[in-house]
């Protein structure tokens, strides 16, 4: 039976602002995207990749133009060929693991040859924010387990960020997140000063295209790649420079080509981990599958907006666990 696509745009408001390197969070605009066939449903959610430009028209001018295609009943590897990487694959892919799901009458995990889903412990992010403010953001998180500190290239201002959080949690894993900021010339301090607080994680210090300055750089601390290790493509060259991938679903185009990249990264003997653009819960349950195959995870996006979708994932105990009810086991329409 043919297909049907629907595409929704929605603005879902921050309980309060969120700030990196470079930005400033208020809002986020996503992309719904629902297939049905009259009597199985799908869905997909996607915010793109800001810093690309992937944005909200941008994913629904990629979607309409595939349309026809998409209708037409694309396999999800053609979909791959179809779309570039970014937030419309992503959303379409989603959309056609559910309705696959659905029609199987099996949940997606089943599908894609995963083990049976069982809860993982997530990060919890701590904004940029004056140190104090961020030492008390992370104290309020009183189950995290595990922190990500936003950093902003200020290199002593950041140093006493990651001091404060330290000094707020003790005893939690922490990761911290350049968004890019830093200059090569500012690792060695960093790095020296992350060790002394017991930091575990040093994600994208460097801007996106200035890979080749990892060259040689000792670091004890893992340090993973999200902003240029944005699809399989990208995976070639991480090896010697990255020791972490982080893949999110709205870089790579979807559970597809995320389950590709961790294991391809697998292969090359990197560590996998997967994150989120902000979201709702909708887009964090495919993560959550790709999660059950990472070493870290850091799903913790809908906890970012003022209002999430029913029925939700659940974070208990610095855990985040998400039932089929909310995404993957297919839903079948009312007759």
């Amino acid at each position: 039976m043919p297909l049907s696509l629907e595409i929704a745009t929605e603005a879902l408001a921050f309980a309060e602002p969120f700030r990196i390197s470079g930005y400033v969070f208020d809002t986020v605009d996503v992309v719904v995207a629902t297939l049905r066939d009259g009597e199985h449903e799908g869905r997909g959610e996607a915010s793109g990749v800001y810093y690309l430009g992937d944005d909200v028209p941008v994913i629904v001018e990629q979607i309409e133009a595939s349309r026809a295609a998409i209708e037409g009943g694309i396999s999800r590897e053609g979909l791959r060929s179809l779309l570039p990487p970014g937030g419309a694959r992503n959303a379409i892919d989603c959309a056609l693991w559910e309705l696959e799901a659905s029609r199987a009458g099996r949940p997606v995990w089943e599908l894609a040859g995963l083990a049976q889903p069982r809860p993982v412990v997530t990060t919890f992010t701590v904004g940029a924010d004056d140190p104090v403010a961020m030492g008390e953001k992370a104290r309020s998180y009183r189950d995290s387990r595990a922190i990500k500190v936003k950093l902003t290239g200020e290199l002593a201002l950041d140093i006493e960020r990651v001091r404060a959080v330290r000094a707020a949690r003790p005893e939690v894993w922490l990761g911290v997140d350049g968004n890019q900021g830093f200059e090569r010339a500012d690792l060695e301090t960093l790095i020296a000063a992350l060790e002394q607080e017991r930091v575990s994680l040093l994600e994208q210090p460097l801007k996106r295209g200035s890979e080749a300055e990892l060259d040689g750089l000792f670091s004890s601390i893992p340090v993973a790649g999200d902003e240029s290790l944005l699809s399989l493509a990208d995976l070639p060259g991480a090896p010697g420079r990255f020791d972490v991938v982080n893949i999110k679903l709205d870089k790579c185009g979807g559970l597809t080509e995320g389950l590709v990249m961790a294991a391809e990264a697998r292969r090359l003997g990197l560590g996998v981990m997967v994150g989120t653009m902000i979201g709702t819960s909708l887009a964090t349950a495919p993560a959550f599958l790709l999660a059950q195959v990472c070493d870290l995870v850091d799903l913790d996006g809908p906890t970012f907006v003022k209002a999430d979708r029913e029925p939700s994932v659940r974070y208990d105990n610095g855990e985040l666990w998400c039932g089929p009810e909310v995404w993957g086991a297919g839903r079948v329409l009312a007759r």
